[in-house]
């Protein structure tokens, strides 16, 4: 399971057998949230809106690295 990022008690990541279309997966403090990387679409939420929130806006900031990172791992 390879981590992308550790910020601000949010951990970026994604499985080693992922599938198409490119996401990300995000925890904190036990809750759990996955996030399309082209639409920035919530999938699954078990987050804080506050913490949604927080994860969206990180998740844009870094979705050229996050995208970068998954074209690495998965071709």
């Amino acid at each position: 399971m390879p981590t992308l990022l550790i910020y601000e008690g949010f951990k970026f990541f994604f499985y080693a057998n992922e599938h198409e279309p490119k996401h990300i997966h995000v925890i904190k403090s036990g809750d759990f949230a996955k996030i399309e990387l082209s639409t920035f679409k919530v999938i699954d939420c078990y987050m804080k809106p506050k913490d949604i929130k927080k994860a969206l806006m990180i998740v844009e900031i870094h979705n050229t690295e996050f995208e970068r990172k998954w074209d690495e791992y998965f071709n």
